[in-house]
């Protein structure tokens, strides 16, 4: 594969309403995650890594944080034709609307992108988790001379219900599709994955939303044969299937897809396990993000298990264990943090602002002396003042605070909420 060949899309996601609160002030791919990088930069990295260096971002809602995130990080050299470009739903006369759904969206984009030179769009999702070679996917669809060839992954009986299922013959090409069906219709929407899968039990194979379009096929779709659908996976490709070659790209690694808290709040301890499924520190597979000027974090008299920590902290903690500890956090003495994310802070405070504030009974930035937290999400540049517990879990009902929310038992501190001395959850 040439990498002038193909243009990645990568679709910025609606309003994001599963991740609130969260996505209160960001767009979903510019939701932090690992510490020290936003869900975006997982499908431009995957993109880099498969020579893939021209994409475009196709965001409209609460882009202001991801469109400087893109900007501050993703700089190609001057002798490079590479580019990471946001296209933002824009009002023109041909058309007043917002984006109404993923095919919507590139094809509002399409007068933006299609001055370059390329034959293949990749189609992308920027709310996913997962390391993917997409010059293999390009090559076996050009080799079979496709005109479409969508990712997949296997799964189980038990997460099937929750997918689009695609159906396969013996030449790789799919034949079916289904929207989430039923456990009693999934009998006859087996498809062979291999022998591994299917000693695992993963029979099935559930579309990734991850697309490659031939790009006349791509534009003779979006603005004749379905000029009116919104979306790829409820319109287009169901019919698209009738007419056209449409492949399969079988992947067997590692895929979550960042759709709730739940979920999100599971993937990012799931990287403290000792071989986590998502693998940060592999040198073929780089996950690239902003290059910050930061100091090595500094860690005084704390037990430390199963634990990552960010560059640019300073913690003093008694205990930390199965937590992410995003950069600048700032953790004081005594306190115990367990099954939690700190996202951590865009800034430190000096020691003359800690004085002022605390003379106006405002907490430092950050987590204060002996607090107890557990089952949290502490979103950016919250203050939590000393003598805080909050102790989330299932005993905890969905709610929504002005300083918090809760959801599947996950207390999700909002951005910037402040949090008095001896406040308890």
């Amino acid at each position: 594969m040439q990498s002038r060949q193909v243009v990645a899309v990568i679709l910025g996601g609606g309003a994001g309403t599963r991740l609130y609160p969260l996505t209160l002030s960001r767009s979903k791919p510019a939701v932090p995650i690992a510490g020290k990088y936003r869900l975006v930069d997982i499908p431009i990295s995957n993109c880099i890594n498969s020579n893939i260096s021209r994409m475009f971002v196709l965001t409209q809602y609460n882009s202001a944080s991801l469109n400087r995130h893109i900007k501050n990080t993703y700089q190609f050299s001057g002798f490079s034709t590479g580019f990471v470009d946001i296209l933002a739903a824009e009002q023109t006369p041909e058309g007043m609307g917002w984006f109404q759904g993923t095919a919507d969206a590139v094809r509002q984009s399409l007068k933006h992108i299609s001055v370059h030179d390329f034959d293949y769009f990749l189609i992308l999702s920027g709310d996913q988790l997962y390391q993917m070679d997409f010059e293999s996917m390009i090559d076996q669809h050009a080799a079979n001379g496709s005109d479409i060839t969508i990712a997949t992954i296997p799964v189980g009986t038990n997460e099937a219900s929750s997918f689009g299922i695609l159906k396969i013959n013996e030449d790789n090409s799919i034949v079916s599709f289904i929207e989430k069906p039923s456990r009693e219709l999934l009998p006859s929407w087996k498809s062979p994955t291999g022998e591994e899968m299917e000693r695992q039990g993963r029979n099935f194979l559930a579309s990734m939303g991850i697309y490659i379009f031939n790009k006349k096929i791509l534009h003779q779709m979006l603005l004749h044969e379905f000029a009116e659908a919104p979306d790829f996976g409820k319109q287009i490709i169901p019919e698209a299937i009738k007419k056209y070659k449409v492949s399969a790209y079988q992947y067997d690694g590692y895929w979550e897809d960042i759709g709730n808290i739940s979920s999100y709040f599971e993937a990012n301890l799931a990287l403290t396990s000792d071989i986590p499924p998502f693998n940060l520190f592999d040198n073929q597979k780089m996950v690239f993000t902003r290059a910050r000027m930061l100091p090595p974090a500094k860690i005084s008299n704390t037990l430390l298990e199963r634990t990552i920590i960010a560059e640019g902290c300073i913690i003093h903690a008694k205990e930390i264990r199965n937590a992410v500890i995003g950069i600048r956090s700032r953790i004081g003495v005594g306190t115990v943090i367990t099954n939690c994310y700190i996202i951590g802070s865009d800034f430190y405070e000096t020691l003359t602002e800690m004085s002022y504030n605390i003379q106006r009974g405002l907490p430092k930035v950050g987590i204060g002396d002996n607090c107890s937290l557990h089952n949290v999400i502490v979103d950016k540049d919250c203050r939590i003042g000393d003598n805080v517990t909050i102790n989330g879990g299932n005993h905890l009902p969905d709610q929504d605070h002005s300083l918090y929310t809760v959801k599947d038992g996950v207390v999700v501190l909002k951005k910037g909420a402040v949090l008095p001395d001896g406040f308890n959850l």
